[in-house]
């Protein structure tokens, strides 16, 4: 079951002093979110997502049901007490506590880019503010909860569409079509992940660049959160597969007959993914589908082949370091295309027997990818020839910091007068500089955002930014229909 806490107890200990930090007088506090640094080689732009899941969740939903709805005393008890027993009694006040529960709503406007839009690092993806005098501590203090629920987000989105760039670039060079590349990207990562909620995080930002997936609850967040229409639209999808304990169950001197009756009885039609390295990867491409042949060529539908073990571009593509009497030589692409055929297409490259397939899930990479398609393309053989499965060794081997997703105040207002702040360590290489002032996002002759800072209000007030959230109420609303649409192209 999920915590039940507070809400405004989502937050690190040192945010709860900081209302009485700032200077007397202070009545505004203008901050954003900005990713500061790429430390994935190549990749240069993150795709924002995730905000209006926030927004729906944690400043209406969550604030509205365990804070303004709750009684009085037993919200300001419950932020005494945890507060009180972590800091020391009487370390933090109440009282700007009790006064925003007095108010009923949360006084803070958003302003942020369209979901699905690639920034350069840099370049900011929302601003927040307060919008009474009184609230100028609260921007910044729900940083924590902000700060924790978009980097995830983001950061699978944007490595989604990096694979979805190379499942294109190769489709388009190997077919001339790109229209396979959203189903060539699975998503394999929930076991993986590190909470239920950073699986459906991460596996709806997968699904902003593909449709194939097995993650369910990513499907269902799209559908609650992004205004995805099950009944119009292909939000995500999978086929019927198996796992290990199928295939032993049917035990490895009968594994042929498994095949068999899994391709023959159990799904006769339609596409089947079985699981084939439980025991000999290689008796199972050379022996039983010479066996299986006429079975699967009769049938109606495609059944893939899966590895599960080894490095993924060798056994895909075939390993060169190995005898050609191996059968490892050639690779799962080649020894189907033996047995089975296929066609030749337009570029002059091979693409396997509809009947037949291959999927490898195992520490699947960009660089990975990238490899598994240039080396089959090399072979002659189209890139769609195979699918990705993408876990957690893509989505979960990340931080906060892979794109150096950071909130920091840049302006204030102190006894009225305007206060342009920024930071910019001594010691630093320059990622943690921050912008000054006021902010505008704007579009450049490329199409671009890019930054303006030490804006006049008129300016922060034009630009690509847009209000999405204001005393309680969400703005503006994204679905994943343009969302998805934003990322194919490039707005």
């Amino acid at each position: 079951m999920p915590l039940k806490i507070n809400p405004i107890l989502l937050a690190d200990f040192y945010k709860t002093g900081h209302y009485k930090q700032y200077p007397e007088g202070t009545t505004k506090v203008y901050a954003n979110l900005t990713p500061r640094k790429s430390r994935i080689s190549g990749v240069n732009q993150m795709v924002f997502f995730g905000l209006q899941y926030f927004i729906k969740e944690y400043l209406m939903d969550t604030f509205r049901k365990d804070f303004f709805e709750q009684d009085e005393n037993f919200v300001i008890e419950s932020y005494r007490e945890l507060t009180e027993h972590g800091l020391g009694v009487g370390a933090v006040g109440i009282d700007h506590i009790r006064n925003l529960h007095k108010l009923g709503f949360l006084p803070i406007a958003i302003k942020a880019i369209p979901e699905g839009s690639r920034v350069d690092m840099q370049v900011p993806v929302l601003t927040i503010v307060n919008t009474i005098d009184e609230f100028y501590w609260l921007p910044n203090f729900i940083e924590t909860i902000l700060s924790t629920t978009l980097w995830q987000a983001c950061t699978s989105a944007t490595l989604a569409d990096q694979y979805k760039q190379i499942f294109d670039k190769h489709a388009f060079a190997t077919t001339g079509d790109t229209s396979f590349s959203q189903w060539q990207g699975h998503d394999f990562s929930m076991r993986g992940m590190s909470s239920l909620e950073s699986a459906y995080l991460s596996g709806a930002g997968h699904l902003l660049s593909f449709t194939g997936t097995d993650t369910i609850p990513a499907i269902k967040f799209l559908q609650q959160y992004y205004n995805a229409d099950l009944s119009k639209e292909i939000v995500g999808g999978s086929v019927a597969a198996t796992e290990h304990s199928v295939m032993c169950a049917g035990s490895k001197e009968n594994e042929i007959q498994t095949f068999r009756r899994l391709i023959k009885e159990v799904y006769p039609t339609g596409i089947v993914s079985i699981v084939s390295d439980t025991w000999n990867l290689w008796d199972v491409l050379t022996k039983f589908t010479v066996v299986l042949k006429e079975d699967i060529l009769s049938r109606d539908g495609k059944v893939v082949f899966r590895p599960d073990s080894g490095d993924p571009a060798d056994i895909i593509c075939g390993n060169p370091n190995v005898d050609n009497n191996n059968p490892a030589f050639f690779g799962v692409v080649e020894l189907l295309w033996d047995i089975f055929g296929g066609t030749i297409n337009e570029k002059g490259y091979k693409v396997l027997n509809p009947k037949v397939g291959c999927i490898y899930g195992d520490s699947i990479t960009l660089e990975r990818a990238a490899d598994i398609c240039h080396r089959l393309t090399v072979k002659g053989f189209s890139s769609t020839n195979w699918v990705a499965g993408i876990g957690s060794y893509t989505y979960q081997y990340n931080t906060r910091d892979t794109f150096g997703i950071a909130m920091k105040a840049t302006y204030i207002e102190v006894n009225g007068e305007c206060r342009e702040i920024f930071k910019s360590p001594i010691t630093d290489d320059g990622t943690k500089k921050s912008a000054k002032g006021l902010l505008q996002v704007f579009k450049r002759m490329d199409g671009q955002y890019s930054l303006k800072d030490q804006c006049s209000k008129e300016e922060e007030g034009q630009g690509e930014l847009q209000v999405v959230f204001k005393n309680g109420v969400i703005v503006k609303e994204w679905s994943l229909s343009e969302i998805r649409e934003n990322i194919k192209t490039g707005k």
